[in-house]
C-alpha cells in the first residue's frame, strides 16, 4: 500500500555551515557543522533513507524501482525522482558560484542546476542573485581578478517567508545568516569563481572552476530574481513555478484538505511546527517540525491538520491552476 514516506536527513559539514540544524529542528545528531540537510534525495552524492512504514531501511532509489510511477506521477519523465530537496544553513557566505543549465551542461561535463530559495531565517540576511545589470564577460573577469564581486552582483534581501528564482547561468551566492529550504534539480554541480579567501576542511583553498563557469554563465540574464506570490486560494499561495518545479505554500489552522491525483509527488515541509496527516481509511501520520514527508502521487485524498496555524510548503512537478 501507498502511504507517506518518511527520511533519514543526509548532512554535508562544507566550511561556511553552521551548528544549529539539529537543535532547531529537534533532531538527534552529534555535534558538527551542519551546512545543509538533504532532506529528499535519490542523487549518488547523498541518497535518502526511508525510515518509516514497510519500506523503514530502503533507500528512496530501491522504493521507486518497485512503485515509480505510483510515487512520482504522470508528469515525471522517467524513474528517478527528478528533485532534490534541501536545508542550508550558511555561518559564513557560500562562494560566488554559477550551475549550468540544460542546454549548456552536457558541454562542460555537468548536471544541470535550476533552483529556488526560501527564506527561513528569522534575522534579516541577504543574498546575491545575477549581476548588476549591464555587466560584461569582461567586466566578471576583472571582479575575479581584483576580488571585488560585490561591486558587480546584485544585492537582494533574504527576510523570512520570502523566496528567490535561480536559473541555470546565473551567478549567485548565499550570505551569512541565512536557513533556506532549496528546492533543485537532481544534481550537484558547483562551479566556483571566489570563496572569500576560506579554506576548506582539509585546510587548503577549495577548488575553483573558473574555465567551466564562464561557459555557462548567461550574462543577458537581467530578470529579477524575487518570487512574488500568488494566491491562489484561501489557504493556498504559489511561490515559485518553474519548468521544473513548483512550490506553494498551505496555510493550515484546523484540518486543509490536498488530492495527490496521480501526476505529480507532493513533498510536505513546515518550519513553524508539526501537524497530522490523514489518508486512505483512516490511515494517520505525524510529521514534526523541520521534517519533510514525500506524499505519493496516487495516494489520493489527504488531510493536514494542525490546532496553531502553520505554513506547510509543498512542492510539486508544475502545473497550470485551473
Amino acid at each position: 500500500m501507498l502511504y507517506p514516506l518518511k527520511f533519514n536527513p543526509v548532512y554535508k559539514d562544507y566550511p561556511w555551515g553552521k551548528t544549529r540544524l539539529p537543535s532547531l529542528f529537534d533532531r538527534k545528531a552529534p555535534e558538527g557543522i551542519y551546512a545543509e540537510s538533504w532532506e529528499i534525495s535519490t542523487h549518488p552524492d547523498g541518497e535518502s533513507i526511508v525510515v518509516n512504514g514497510d519500506h523503514a531501511g530502503q533507500s528512496l532509489s530501491e522504493v521507486l524501482a518497485e512503485s515509480g510511477k505510483e510515487i512520482l506521477g504522470s508528469l515525471v519523465e522517467g524513474s528517478d525522482f527528478p528533485l532534490l530537496i534541501k536545508l542550508i544553513d550558511a555561518a559564513q557566505p557560500l562562494s560566488v558560484q554559477v550551475h549550468p543549465n540544460n542546454g549548456n551542461a552536457e558541454s562542460v561535463q555537468g548536471e544541470p542546476k535550476t533552483e529556488m530559495w526560501y527564506f527561513l531565517n528569522e534575522e534579516p540576511s541577504q543574498i546575491y542573485c545575477g549581476l548588476k545589470p549591464g555587466t560584461s564577460r569582461e567586466d566578471f573577469i576583472q571582479a575575479m581578478e581584483e576580488e571585488s564581486f560585490e561591486e558587480i552582483l546584485r544585492a537582494v534581501p533574504a527576510e523570512k517567508g520570502g523566496a528567490a528564482f535561480v536559473p541555470g547561468g546565473r551567478v549567485h551566492a548565499i550570505d551569512a545568516g541565512c536557513l533556506i529550504l532549496e528546492i533543485q534539480q537532481n544534481s550537484n554541480t558547483t562551479y566556483r569563481v571566489y570563496d572569500w579567501g576560506r579554506m576548506g576542511n582539509d585546510g587548503k583553498p577549495r577548488e575553483m572552476h573558473v574555465d567551466k563557469a564562464l561557459e555557462v554563465i548567461d550574462f543577458e540574464d537581467a530578470e529579477d530574481p524575487v518570487c512574488t506570490p500568488v494566491e491562489t486560494s484561501a489557504n493556498v499561495r504559489n511561490i515559485c513555478t518553474s519548468d521544473f518545479f513548483q512550490l506553494d505554500e498551505l496555510i493550515v489552522e484546523g484540518a486543509v484538505d490536498q488530492h495527490a491525483d496521480g501526476r505529480s509527488f507532493h513533498a510536505l515541509f513546515s518550519a513553524d511546527g508539526g501537524f497530522e496527516l490523514l489518508y486512505g481509511n483512516g490511515q494517520k501520520e505525524s510529521v514534526a517540525k523541520g521534517e519533510s514527508v514525500l506524499i505519493p502521487a496516487e495516494l489520493g485524498s489527504y488531510t493536514l491538520k494542525s490546532d496553531a496555524e502553520i505554513k506547510v510548503l509543498k512542492t510539486c512537478m508544475p502545473s497550470i491552476y485551473s
